[in-house]
């Protein structure tokens, strides 16, 4: 039987993920009717979906069996009372390299201090002891499949790295914790720390005053995963005290970025547009297309999201 698939990422993304999806369907032996729009919303049985082009109301789709997300995050659409099937998010592979390059990239900018007068390129000779990876110690918030590739690519340079997840976790080559305890002992040791957490009303505001003031003084934020983890007065209020040395933000809680935010101007801020990882149509559209193979078969879908936990 032919499953009704209905497209709702937007004309842009329906030009770039048409033929990808549509070759990712064949390989996976699904047979699929896809569209970007739905002039009957009866017959539609799936809709790959992005916030912000997909429907806010579902209740027309009396067919539906499943909401497959483009997005690694779902806090647009995971509490929508309209929406009663299953919903999915992405965990795309190429999404996940983009975030561990990212994350590494910018960890070592901060570990070999490039950002420091060590490297002005103003004709003075400067030098200053420059640690080895192994003697810095680096703690990654959210182990899920974006925080477990950048901690071990981290602890493969020789990084001490320590992870914090909400439930325990056992990952070769890292120190895991979980739990309230578990949070400030990562924050308590962490030199730099990312965040990749999702956003939930759990991880709000997350990094508040209290909990920024655990890192150890001179620390570095890096965040690629969600703006609303961290109060943004509390982080400027740290870096001006001096007690951070600097954050490196990809993500923020209006996007884009507003021109007048302080972030932008902030000397110990440096702002990148949402860019550490996106999803690729290519990979992607194998994610969906295996999705869509489980649902026609019958069997239980990938990255099926906990709507009490938020992800």
């Amino acid at each position: 039987m032919t499953l009704e698939v209905l497209f709702a990422g937007g004309p842009d993304r329906w030009a770039s993920y048409r033929t990808p999806l549509a070759m990712a369907l064949a390989e996976a032996g699904v047979d699929a009717r896809l569209a970007d729009s739905a002039e009957d919303p009866e017959r539609v049985e799936v809709i790959v979906y992005t916030p912000g082009s997909g429907p806010r109301d579902f209740t027309p789709y009396t067919r539906l069996r499943a909401v497959m997300g483009l997005w690694a995050g779902v806090e647009r659409i995971v509490g929508n009372p309209t929406l009663k099937v299953p919903l999915t998010r992405m965990v795309d592979p190429a999404m996940t390299e983009g975030m561990r390059e990212y994350v590494v990239g910018h960890v070592l900018r901060h570990h070999l201090g490039l950002d420091l007068d060590l490297a002005r390129q103003d004709g003075v000779w400067r030098q200053r002891h420059v640690a080895l990876a192994r003697e810095r110690r680096v703690g990654v918030l959210g182990l899920g499949a974006l925080g477990r590739a950048a901690a071990t690519a981290l602890a493969q340079l020789g990084f001490s790295v320590s992870g914090w997840s909400r439930t325990p976790r056992d990952l070769p080559g890292l120190s895991c914790r979980h739990g309230e305890a578990g949070l400030a002992e990562v924050l308590d040791g962490a030199e730099i720390l990312v965040t990749l957490l999702p956003h939930t009303p759990d991880t709000e505001g997350l990094l508040d005053a209290r909990r920024l003031a655990r890192l150890p003084a001179g620390a570095v934020i890096v965040n690629p995963g969600r703006g609303a983890l961290i109060d943004d007065d509390a982080l400027l209020a740290a870096l001006d005290s001096g007690h951070l040395a600097h954050a490196t933000l990809d993500v923020f809680r209006t996007e884009p970025l507003p021109p007048d935010h302080p972030f932008w101007s902030h000397p110990r801020v440096t702002v990148t547009p949402h860019i550490a990882s996106e999803t690729r149509p290519d990979t992607a559209s194998r994610v969906i297309a295996e999705n869509l193979r489980r649902l026609a078969a019958g069997e239980p879908l990938l990255h099926l999201v906990d709507r009490q936990r938020g992800y």
